[in-house]
């Protein structure tokens, strides 16, 4: 995307998708596009712009013109991404955080635009019998905060997709979908080809809330070839549990 985001747009719908889900947004641009050009691309490869991933400097910083071009593109969700090291060091940090996020949740449900959160595993870290992920599960209103939730780090961090979305259900619209490989690193790998039981996973989608996902993998060789292995996993194997 850095060297050639329209040649890169191009080859994921190619591939096969018909979503997509952004990330770096920054002074109003999608790399490098204002809002109106981005939205012109993906209609060209008649792709669907639903959520995007946002910092929390955007949060703090551009969140009003962040929430205005989300609406060009044709967004339904704003997603936090990640939390810097020195915005979770204690349980009282999460608190902190979780009184932004209702903030920027509130401005997102004005314009008719969802609020979540993205997870990695650190938020999964005990501190004295509590952890980050349960507090802004619980310091956040179930209609405002819902979370975007990255399959392969909960599981990384010893946590149960399932258990999750029995407790907090219809919290998680969104999800990321990447697999987590057989070695002793547990590093990423193609949907389909880790450890990881997608089918029990998309069997409680319903509970879960899901209303879309996304095929996430942090490292690869070769990107376009992963996607296109991940997405034929997917369409053989597990879009037919959604029906």
């Amino acid at each position: 995307m850095s060297k050639d985001p329209k040649g890169t747009i191009q080859k994921v719908a190619a591939t096969g998708y018909q979503e997509i889900e952004s990330f770096g947004y920054s002074n109003g641009k999608y790399f490098g596009m204002n809002s109106k050009e981005y939205a012109d691309l993906l209609k060209q490869n008649h792709l669907t712009h639903p959520s995007a991933h946002y910092s929390m400097a955007n949060l703090r910083t551009e969140w009003d013109k962040a929430i205005a071009d989300a609406l060009v593109t044709g967004q339904k969700y704003m997603v936090i991404a990640h939390l810097d090291e020195n915005e979770r060091k204690t349980i009282d940090d999460y608190k902190k955080v979780a009184e932004e996020f209702t903030i920027g949740a509130a401005k997102c449900k004005k314009a008719g635009i969802q609020f979540a959160y993205h997870n990695h595993d650190f938020e999964f870290i005990d501190m004295n019998g509590q952890h980050g992920y349960e507090i802004l599960l619980k310091e956040t209103d179930p209609k405002l905060v819902k979370f975007e939730m990255d399959i392969y780090w909960v599981t990384k961090a010893n946590h149960d997709p399932l258990r999750l979305f029995d407790q907090h259900p219809g919290r998680f619209p969104l999800w990321h979908v990447k697999d987590m490989d057989k070695t002793e690193k547990k590093s990423f790998t193609e949907v389909g080809n880790g450890i990881i039981n997608f089918k029990k996973i998309f069997d409680k989608a319903k509970k879960a809330g899901m209303q879309h996902f996304f095929v996430e993998q942090d490292i690869s060789v070769d990107p376009l070839a992963s996607i296109q292995k991940s997405y034929q996993y997917i369409k053989n194997n597990l879009v037919k549990e959604l029906s």
